[in-house]
């Protein structure tokens, strides 16, 4: 960590000095020259903020005073840096000495590059793809996101099957990724009233309407225990999914596009809805019924956001959905019995 500072590793936190004793001694022995670790504490009330201080005097740490969620996290360690890129990591991960060097060296390859992200696998069972990324994002044209090694709740070993894959991606995970900050300048940041879940998806796909990349890095290798925030069948959990889901697709789309894949998108959460009540999963079913709602609740504010991410646009829907998968990944899932990103043709 000599010399000056080229990349701020940003990592947002909210209690858990267990978290950060597994994290940060191996990230801050990176071998990359020349970056700075800057922990955002969301107002923790464990101590672990302070115990990290005290423990790593090289770390930074930016109060924010309360919990702003990832997104607002995330986005006050941001606005609070200088450094030219941006690394936005968990505090649930460890990462690989030569991490972070890859990551960098796809960005000082391709100015058209904005953001890239590892490989990610699953810290409790270490040569499975972790959920929140796995080899790289991808998104279908119905905004239902899954990744290279993780379709739904199905986890693949990684067997090296997406190491040769083509390196472009929809989205890269919020667990580990690093951004270019003259993109994230152009684009904005993380929208905050996602707070969190899907929130880096709907980031890149800004980044993809301005014309940018987005990229996995095989050789960059990180560890990272999903799940640590939020439990899978956690309903808040379902809601911010689903309702997210639905917020992107009207932020990112234009009208004409909207016309024909909202009526689709709203019957693949009609279908959603019937198998959450026929399986008694009342849970689920209210998030789905709520997520709707809040669409419909407030027009004002989907607009809003809607018109704003449209003057971003520098290419057109076609050029983007040419990076998704344009079938239902939802159908081919729980209908045609696909398992695995590589099946899905």
């Amino acid at each position: 960590m000599g010399g000056p500072s080229r990349i701020a590793v940003i990592i947002p936190h909210y209690n858990g000095q267990r978290l950060l004793e597994g994290c940060l001694p191996p990230l801050l022995r990176s071998d990359y020259p020349a970056y700075a670790v800057y922990l955002v504490d969301n107002g923790s009330t464990d101590g672990s903020a302070e115990w990290a201080k005290l423990t790593f005097p090289q770390l930074q740490v930016i109060p924010a005073g309360t919990n702003l969620g990832y997104a607002g996290g995330c986005n006050l360690g941001i606005s609070s840096t200088t450094e030219e890129y941006v690394v936005l990591l968990n505090n649930d991960t460890e990462v690989d000495p030569g991490w972070l060097a890859h990551l960098a060296g796809a960005l000082d390859a391709d100015p058209s590059i904005a953001a890239a992200q590892p490989k990610i696998l699953w810290l409790k069972e270490k040569d499975t793809f972790d959920y929140s990324g796995g080899a790289g994002g991808e998104i279908d044209v119905f905004g239902y996101p899954y990744c290279r090694g993780r379709l739904f709740r199905t986890l693949e070993k990684d067997e090296g099957q997406y190491d040769d894959a083509r390196p472009d991606i929809f989205w890269t995970s919020g667990s580990a990724s690093i951004y270019r900050r003259s993109a994230l300048d152009a684009v904005g940041l993380l929208d905050e009233e996602f707070f969190m879940h899907m929130e880096e998806i709907d980031l890149c796909w800004r980044l993809h309407l301005a014309g940018f990349r987005a990229v996995s890095v095989a050789r960059s290798l990180v560890h990272h225990l999903s799940g640590g925030s939020l439990p899978a069948g956690e309903y808040r959990k379902m809601f911010l999914n689903h309702r997210n889901s639905l917020l992107m697709l009207w932020k990112n789309y234009s009208l004409a596009t909207l016309a024909w894949v909202w009526p689709a998108r709203l019957a693949l959460e009609a279908a959603s809805l019937a198998q959450a009540l026929a399986s008694g999963n009342w849970a689920w079913a209210r998030a789905i019924v709520l997520a709707t709602a809040w669409m419909a609740e407030h027009p004002a504010a989907v607009w809003r956001k809607h018109r704003r991410t449209q003057r971003l646009r520098a290419v057109p829907d076609r050029t983007v959905m040419a990076r998704m998968h344009r079938g239902s990944v939802a159908l081919k899932y729980f209908l045609g019995g696909v398992r695995a990103a590589a099946e899905l043709g």
